[in-house]
Order: C-alpha cells, then structure tokens, then sequence
C-alpha cells in the first residue's frame, strides 16, 4: 500500500462505476476493485466501503422517462437496487458483506452515532466487509446527507481509518478541468487543503452521479482534518488499484493533518446538521474567537431561524459572518427572551437557569477559511 502504515481504509465507489450505463449494475469496473479489497483484507487491512449507486443499479426494473425523477419514484429505484449492488458485491468478494444504510439524521444524533461507530467495528473484528450507502429508500432532502464522498468521510472518522480510498472516474486532482482545458496540470500531492484548492473543483459531469471534485475535496478536507491520509484515484483504471498495492504514487494524495480535532467536535463541526444561527455582537465575537470563551447570554444580539436545546447552531457576527457551530442550551424562544442579560438574570426572566452560557466552550468548534469552504456548501 501507499500508505504503509494503513491499517484499516474506507474506500468509496461511485454510481459511475457501479451502474456506468445508468440501467443496472455492470461488473466492467468492479472487479478490480474486489480484487484489490480482498487482498487488502489477506494483508490484515481493514476495509469499509461506501458504495453509490442503488438508485443507478433498480432504474431499469422502474420505466420512467420524465427528467427530474420525483423523490418517490428514487425511493423506489433505490429500494430494488440496493438488493442488486450487495448482490453484486457478495459475488465478487470472498467474505461475507454486510448493509448499513444511514441518514444524516443517524449522524447528527450523537447516541446514535455512537451506535453506529460500534456495529462498524464489530463487523470488522468478525472479518465482515461493511458495505454503506445513504438511505435513498427513507431519505428525504432534510435527512440527506447528499452525496456519498462526504457520507465516506463521516464514516472514515467514525471508525478512526488511517486512509480514505476516492474512486473516481479522473486520475486526481488538476489545476483546471483537464476535459476542457488542455493546460490543465495535474497536482499529485496536496499538502493542505486551502481555498485555492476549493477553487481548483468544477461539477459533476457524469449524469449519473450527484458528486464532483467539489465533494471530494470537501470529503478530503472533513479526513484530513481528522488525521486520515486521503486519495483520489481513477477507479475505470485496473492499474490504480495495482499501483496502490505496490506502494506506487497513485492519484492525489490528500496528506493527514497533524493537528486534529476531538472526535466529538469533529462530529459537531462536519456532522451534525444546523440551519439556524444566532447572532454575537461585536463583544461576544471577539471572546469566542480569540479568548476560548464561551458565549453568554449577554453577547447574543439576534437569533435566526428555530432550534431546541441540544441543537446545532451556528454563530455568526452582526454582518452574517459564521465564525463558529456550536450546540445551544436553549431553545431559540428562550434565548430570545434571554439575549443580551447578564448569566445572574436569567432565573428571573424565565424563572429557571439549566446553563449560564448560551454555548459551552467544550461545545463549541471554530471555523477556520478552510473548514468554512467546506461547511458553508452544507
């Protein structure tokens, strides 16, 4: 392996690969990518896959012309491709595979969350492939994650991978789309993942898949932020996977940062779900920032959107700025009862006091220009 010290990797096939032609599940570039997870697993690597592509894989049992397709028409293709992907896998691999479907809903739920890190690697010390999708047959947008590179990257850090494995159907990362720019350069090592990076990413061209280079770097960037070496490699080629298993330079290689986050705060900065924000006043924005404080009811100016106690929030300056995610200990109703009060007041004003700051510090993570990239697409 390129990695020589990689003891357990996720790697993430696409819709591309699994149904190429959009009409069912086509062995054509899978069984290189079998060959190389079973010889990963006789080499006592540990190896989860994040496999696209049942809506792909059922579409032809679902005749159904109209473009876009309604949710409940996906829902259904999902539900009769899913049995045709792990069929398709079972055949290829030589252990036994086994299904996990999650939402964001699963992932943002921090026991549930936990549970999930468990099954995972109860399989893996039974010698289980874990194979994961998101759960197009029950998803609806507000419980998508949305594409599976960043699902493949919540994954990577919920079982502590050392590596991240991106199958894509592009050799790696180029300074400009090389399919429409011939002086595209392509870039085989990322040191650091910065805005510049961010901009390097165009769309997705293949019609049947909803990830381009952007999710890959914003998947690229949740791994290696969490310390996990991440790759993206060019699946259509059989030679990738010979090159990765020879210890050859394939693809772009994310590299681990070394400085990384808890994991809790790692699951509250890329996991968990927030679409409300409550607004710092100038005061308030400065001790979160650069004081390590928490924030007090007092520098709260205005809340935006609703939200319970116990939810993600993000917090923003007066301009709308985010500057951090947070996980408030009020409901937005109490908080807007209690913004700008001193902590000694809140009992009077609401008759009772759980916390006597809006956000604890320990609850709380900074958004770096990097970090911000990746989260402000969510």
């Amino acid at each position: 392996m390129v990695g020589q010290d990689w003891k357990r990797i996720v790697i993430k096939v696409g819709s591309a690969l699994i149904a190429p032609e959009g009409k069912g599940t086509s062995t054509r570039y899978l069984l290189a990518i079998a060959q190389f997870i079973s010889e990963c697993k006789q080499q006592q690597i540990d190896v989860v896959l994040v496999s696209s592509g049942s809506v792909a894989a059922g579409r032809s049992a679902i005749p159904f012309s109209h473009q876009p397709l309604p949710i409940n028409v996906k829902q259904a293709m999902a539900a009769v491709g899913q049995t045709r992907m792990m069929a398709v896998w079972s055949q290829l691999l030589d252990c036994p595979c086994a299904q996990i479907l999650l939402t964001h809903d699963d992932l943002r739920d921090r026991k549930r969350y936990l549970n999930i890190d468990n099954t995972l690697r109860t399989l893996l010390s039974h010698g289980v492939l874990p194979v994961v999708n998101e759960n197009d047959t029950v998803a609806t947008k507000e419980l998508k994650v949305g594409d599976n590179d960043n699902l493949a990257a919540m994954v990577a850090t919920v079982v502590e991978a050392d590596a991240l494995i991106i199958c894509s159907d592009v050799d790696g990362l180029y300074t400009a789309n090389p399919r429409t720019d011939s002086n595209a350069q392509f870039i085989p090592v990322v040191p650091l993942i910065t805005a510049e990076i961010f901009a390097m990413a165009g769309g997705s061209h293949h019609h049947i898949g909803t990830g381009g280079m952007l999710t890959k770097i914003q998947a690229a960037a949740k791994a290696t932020a969490q310390g996990i070496d991440t790759l993206i490699i060019n699946g259509q080629k059989a030679e990738s996977f010979v090159g990765l298993l020879h210890r050859q330079p394939v693809g772009t290689l994310f590299k681990a940062q070394a400085e990384t986050l808890s994991a809790k705060k790692h699951w509250l900065l890329h996991s968990s779900k927030a679409s409300a924000e409550i607004v710092l006043d100038a005061g308030a924005a400065k001790a979160v920032l650069n004081q390590g404080a928490s924030l007090l009811a007092k520098g709260v100016s205005g809340i935006q959107g609703d939200f319970d106690k116990g939810d993600a929030v993000w917090l923003v300056n007066t301009d709308g700025v985010r500057l951090a995610k947070g996980v408030s200990q009020y409901s937005a109703p109490e908080l807007e009862k209690i913004k700008g009060i001193h902590s000694q007041e809140i009992a009077v004003v609401l008759g009772y006091c759980p916390s006597e700051v809006a956000v604890h510090r320990d609850d709380l993570v900074l958004l770096s220009p990097e970090k911000l990239s990746t989260d402000q697409q969510r």
